[in-house]
Parts: structure tokens; C-alpha cells; sequence
């Protein structure tokens, strides 16, 4: 018998944390269809009634686990990261949203992917910036505007400011906590729980204090407020967690500005908007931001493995 042709290689696997990263972007990609199909519920009473939904199901997996409950003893600077996290990042998003229109309140929002990546390289033992890295998260970033520019065009206008820093300062609280939770990967996944728990306390408080409480009508929207959270505001930041503390956190921060443009997708295929050439281009750039990202990764795991050896 003749010999078997070697095997065709595609350079290194990609890690499973990385890949349940990933799945985080794909939930939060849904965020805004299952928003809609919520109805007209106040931002701090669909977080706190998400959250709760979020936590209670990571709780829900300590019946078979014991030592789930015990990750809870966490020093108080952990719970700091993780609640100041979660709920600080909402909350400015939320007051952005309020105080500034909402394209050039999202397109700031959305400097955070590219702050990972920058942030990232002050970690221990870090490399140092890529330039992969860096071009991708610029072409993901580029995307993002044609996306939001399309949508009518951007206009900073002064009187918005305010909104604009709240932007601003929710897009470093993400990337911060996003990067700052890779330095204490040796706290388990369970304790998010906790986080998103006291995240729905502290959500209700601010709804009881800003807003008019609006139940959800029907059955279409009771089930909206239960997907999100069991998905968006659930599922995703136990795999955000897992992902930038075991994955390749610059990967997924170039990968996250897919998340808008699956999403204005999702709103198309569901008919809550239009196709339009600047969404296609958007794709373009987004698709093309990962390329680059993607081979950076490999390039920067073969370049390990070679010193290893």
C-alpha cells in the first residue's frame, strides 16, 4: 500500500476559551432584537429583572456543584471588579443614551474593543502591541462608523457632551474590567453570579429612585425579558469570563465589533430595519479586521511554541 498524504495544516487550533468568547459576541449580537421585541420597559428595571434571571440561573448550577456557593468569598476588591463592572458600565451606558443621541453615543461606546487591545499590552507579560492586533481592531473600529454613519450620519453636537463623556467613560469601565479580569483568572466563573445578582439589586434601586415601573404585556415580551436573560444579559458574561481570563483577549476584542453588525443583521432578517451598502461595507471591514486579527494570533502562538522548544 502506497503512504497515507500528509495531513493539511491550518496553523494552531483556536483555544476553547477563545472560541466561548466568541459565543459572548454572538449573545450580545442579539441584544438589541430582544430589547425591541421587550417593549417600552425603563433601562434599570429591564436590567434589574435581566440580571436577576442571569444570576439565578448561575446559581441554579450549585445544586449539582457545592463548591459553587463557596466561590462567593471573594476579597472585596474582586466583588469591586466584578459589580463595578457590570452595573458601572450599564449605568453610563444607560445615562449616554439619555443625555446624547444614541449613534454617536454608541460609536463612543463602542472605542472599548480597540481599548483592550491597547490596554492588554500593559499586562503582565504581555508582548507588547501587534500590529495586527492594532490594524484589526482599527479596520473593526472603521466598520462601526460606516455602520453608524450610515444609519443617518454622525453629529457631535456640543449641548450632548455630558452623554458623550458617559460614553466615553462606560467604553473604558468594559475594556478595564474586561482586561483587569484577566488578572485574577484564578477567581472561578461561578462568582459572576454573584456579580450579576448584586448588579440587579443595585439596578432596581436606580429604577425605583428614576423611573415608572412598565410591566412587560403579553407573552411576546415576558419571553424577550427570559431570553435576556438567559443569553445577553446571562449566558454571555459567564463566557466573556471564561474567555478573557483563559482566551486570547486581543482576538477578542478585534472580534467584538462584529457584535453591532450582527446585530443590525439580526434586526434585518427580523424586519426592524433595512439592508443598505453601507452595512455591507461595514461587513467588509469587520470580516477583514478579524483576518488580520486572526493571523496575528497565529503568528504570536507559533512564535511561542518556537520558544518553548
Amino acid at each position: 500500500m502506497g503512504q497515507e498524504p500528509p495531513a493539511i495544516r491550518f496553523g494552531p487550533a483556536m483555544p476553547t476559551p477563545t472560541l466561548l468568547g466568541f459565543g459572548a459576541i454572538l449573545l450580545w449580537s442579539q441584544l438589541a432584537l430582544l430589547t425591541a421585541l421587550s417593549g417600552a420597559i425603563p433601562p434599570f428595571q429591564l436590567a434589574a429583572m435581566t440580571f436577576a434571571v442571569g444570576g439565578l440561573v448561575g446559581c441554579a448550577s450549585w445544586t449539582l456543584r457545592r463548591e459553587g456557593l463557596r466561590t462567593l468569598r471573594q476579597p472585596w476588591p474582586v466583588w469591586l471588579l466584578g459589580v463595578g463592572g457590570l452595573f458601572g458600565y450599564h449605568a453610563l451606558y444607560f445615562a449616554a443614551l439619555r443625555l446624547a443621541p444614541p449613534a454617536e453615543a454608541g460609536l463612543l461606546n463602542y472605542l472599548w474593543p480597540l481599548l483592550i487591545v491597547l490596554l492588554s499590552a500593559r499586562l503582565p507579560g504581555a508582548a507588547g502591541l501587534h500590529a495586527g492586533h492594532l490594524g484589526g481592531a482599527a479596520l473593526g473600529l472603521a466598520g462601526v462608523m460606516v455602520l453608524f454613519a450610515g444609519r443617518g450620519g454622525i453629529d457631535f453636537a456640543a449641548g450632548a457632551l455630558p452623554g458623550y463623556l458617559a460614553a466615553l467613560a462606560a467604553a473604558f469601565v468594559w475594556s478595564g474590567y474586561s482586561v483587569l479580569s484577566s488578572r485574577v483568572g484564578a477567581v472561578p466563573t461561578d462568582a459572576v453570579a454573584g456579580f450579576c445578582l448584586a448588579t440587579a439589586a443595585l439596578s432596581f434601586a436606580c429604577h425605583r429612585a428614576f423611573e415608572t415601573t412598565l410591566w412587560p404585556a403579553g407573552t411576546v415580551q415576558w419571553g424577550a425579558v427570559v431570553a435576556l436573560g438567559l443569553g445577553p444579559v446571562g449566558a454571555a458574561f459567564y463566557l466573556w469570563d471564561i474567555g478573557v481570563k483563559r482566551g486570547d483577549l486581543r482576538l477578542l476584542g478585534v472580534a467584538a465589533y462584529a457584535a453591532p453588525i450582527l446585530s443590525t443583521l439580526t434586526l434585518v432578517l427580523a424586519g426592524y430595519a433595512e439592508p443598505s451598502p453601507a452595512l455591507a461595507f461595514a461587513c467588509l471591514l469587520i470580516v477583514l479586521g478579524a483576518g488580520v486579527a486572526v493571523r496575528a494570533s497565529r503568528a504570536g502562538t507559533r512564535e511561542r511554541l518556537r520558544n518553548r522548544t
